[in-house]
């Protein structure tokens, strides 16, 4: 896996933005697809609003789905990395894990 996309992941999961995924031109078109929405909610009607409001929607319909394997170094490294991934998931253990996984892990 590389490195790169879990940082992506973890800015995501913390704030529900990529660091210049968009290109300034972007944000324009972004707003204007937002607007219509926004008024139904009543909200005000600034670029600052718009853009929170387009971010809130992204985080409030995005699902990602993480499957890590507990065995070896790579998952405590990457918790550690990426605190997100811990932090804002909720994580959902569909085997049991094996005792010195759990072990080589805590």
């Amino acid at each position: 896996m590389k490195e790169s996309f879990l940082e992506d992941i973890n800015n995501v999961l913390n704030t529900g933005e990529i660091p210049n995924l968009w290109a300034p031109e972007d944000f324009e078109e972004i707003i204007n697809d937002v607007r219509p929405i926004a008024k139904e909610q009543k909200l005000y009607d600034s670029r600052d609003v718009l853009l929170k409001f387009f971010v809130s929607l992204v985080r409030d319909n995005l699902h990602i789905v993480l499957a890590f394997s507990p065995v070896g170094e790579k998952l405590r490294n990457r918790c550690r990395q990426f605190p997100s991934i811990i932090n804002c998931c909720a994580i959902d253990w569909f085997d049991k894990w094996p005792q010195d996984a759990l072990n080589s892990v805590a």
